[in-house]
């Protein structure tokens, strides 16, 4: 008797424990997260699921180009592309990215660009010409500018405005299901 209480409280303890190590993880390192949407096609599409790595958000660890999961409302989390890093001031013209006066390829924007037969896939601005900016010609320093990739139908940076970093969860580039789409996204 006294051995299967004992196997009882071992196995209590290890399910303790792994409970304990799953929120640990999934607060603080790890986290899923289900695409909502059509903004990151044809990059990311709408249902994928992807982990979130939360390590490494502070502004010197996030790149431009990064793929990043944020606090968009209380209620709502957006996954869009890092476009402007503090400082930066960001331009479209001709379907051409300008960062600081310098253009910028956008090699996973090249096929869409293709399939467009309409105008360009994303509309010409000037970050002091946005609304949401006010009048302001660079990213705030401790923020970033995001878009999605499907530029025609994505609410981001010119909608919102920046985002503050601390609103950023973490980047995310791994897809997990559904299985003909597992693997690494640029």
């Amino acid at each position: 008797m006294a051995k299967k209480k004992n196997e009882l409280v071992e196995w209590i303890k290890a399910l303790a424990i792994a409970i304990v190590l799953a929120i640990v993880i999934r607060s603080f390192f790890f986290a899923p997260i289900v695409v909502d949407g059509q903004s990151m096609m044809p990059t990311l599409n709408h249902q994928d699921r992807m982990i979130v790595n939360k390590i490494g958000t502070k502004i010197a660890d996030i790149k431009r180009f990064d793929i990043v999961v944020f606090h968009a409302t209380e209620e709502k989390d957006y996954i869009k592309r890092v476009i402007g890093l503090p400082g930066d001031h960001i331009e479209y013209k001709d379907d051409t990215l300008f960062i600081n006066g310098k253009p910028y390829e956008e090699p996973y924007l090249e096929q869409y660009k293709k399939e467009i037969i309409d105008g360009p896939l994303t509309e010409p601005f000037k970050l002091e010409n946005l609304d949401v900016m006010n009048g302001q010609s660079t990213v705030p320093e401790g923020e970033i500018f995001v878009m999605g990739d499907n530029r025609r139908y994505s609410k981001d940076s010119r909608h919102i405005g920046t985002v503050p970093i601390e609103e950023v969860m973490g980047k995310t580039n791994f897809v997990y299901w559904p299985l003909e789409e597992v693997g690494i996204v640029e």
